[in-house]
C-alpha cells in the first residue's frame, strides 16, 4: 500500500494525495498551497483530517492514506487505502444529495446533513482500497 510520506502532496494531474495510515504518532502539516487553496493535514494511526482553506473537507478514522483527491462543482472523488475498516466523512454542500459509488458500484443516494457532512463505511480490511466517487 501507497502511504504520502510527506503527509500532503500535489500530483501531476492536479488532484492531492494526503494521510499515512501507518504513523504511530500524531503528525501535520499546515499550510500547504495547491491551485490557490491551502490546505492542513493531521494524520495518524487511528485518524487522518484535511482541511481545506479552514474548512473541513475529509476525516476518518481510524487513519487512511487518500490518493488523488480531486472536487469539483458535480463529483469528488479519491482512492482511499487503509488496514482497517473506516469511517469516512467528507465535506460537502448542505443539505444536498449524492449518489455514492465505490470500487464503481453505486452504493446509493445519501443526503448531507445542515453542515454539509456526509458519511460513508468503507471496507478496507480484507482489501486494504476503496475508490470512493461521490456525485451530485
Amino acid at each position: 500500500m501507497a502511504v504520502v510520506e510527506e503527509l500532503l502532496r500535489s500530483e501531476a494531474d492536479g488532484t492531492i494525495s494526503f494521510g499515512n495510515h501507518e504513523l504511530k504518532d500524531k503528525a501535520k502539516l499546515e499550510n500547504f498551497e495547491h491551485c490557490g487553496d491551502l490546505y492542513k493535514v493531521k494524520t495518524y494511526k487511528t485518524m487522518t483530517r484535511l482541511e481545506k482553506n479552514g474548512m473541513f473537507a475529509y476525516e476518518s478514522v481510524p487513519g487512511t492514506s487518500v490518493l488523488n483527491f480531486a472536487e469539483s462543482a458535480k463529483e469528488t472523488r479519491f482512492l482511499v487505502e487503509g488496514n482497517e475498516d473506516a469511517q469516512i466523512t467528507v465535506g460537502l454542500d448542505e443539505d444536498a444529495e449524492y449518489e455514492v459509488f465505490v470500487n464503481d458500484e453505486s452504493i446509493g443516494k445519501m443526503k448531507t446533513n445542515l453542515s454539509g457532512k456526509l458519511n460513508i463505511s468503507a471496507q478496507l480490511a480484507e482489501v486494504g482500497e476503496a475508490k470512493i466517487r461521490i456525485a451530485k
